[in-house]
């Protein structure tokens, strides 16, 4: 295969793996009673530590008023709670409900699970090598796309 046709084929198989995470998070957004937006902005907490609401709309790509509508649905729903910052009143804090807390430990656990599966099936050699490959495709793919870290 050439690079060309390698590069094809990557592509079409970061697609299928993107596109088979999507199914998964759709199930359990359903199952949580979120919509894909809300599941995907309850993913960014994924310690106890709080977000703004600044911080959350530039990783989401979002304007200020839907993300508004995203949070509210949040609250309303018993996944987060918000905080009012005292110097500026659009500023929020915003953390995770006991409820948010323990729908994102079962979606961790459920992911960390399914990686453990992937793991197993495979031997000690390649798994270094599956490990080093993904790790160069993130931080290729990160400075290509402009990530900050």
């Amino acid at each position: 295969m050439n690079k060309n046709e390698s590069a094809k084929y990557l592509a079409s198989l970061t697609k299928r793996l993107l596109a088979t995470y999507e199914e998964k998070h759709a199930s359990l957004a359903l199952e949580g009673g979120l919509t894909g937006s809300e599941f995907k902005c309850l993913g960014l907490f994924g310690s106890d530590k709080g977000q703004s609401n600044r911080d959350i709309a530039r990783r989401m790509n979002l304007s200020d008023s839907r993300l508004t509508r995203i949070i509210d649905g949040l609250v309303d729903k018993g996944y987060l709670t918000k905080e009012y910052n005292r110097r500026d009143s659009r500023c929020v804090n915003l953390n995770l409900s006991r409820k948010g807390k323990s729908f994102v430990k079962k979606v961790d656990t459920l992911n960390e699970d399914a990686h453990k599966k992937i793991i197993n099936d495979i031997n000690a050699s390649q798994q270094k090598f599956l490990i080093s490959g993904m790790e160069k495709l993130c931080s290729t793919v990160e400075k290509l796309l402009g990530k900050n870290k």
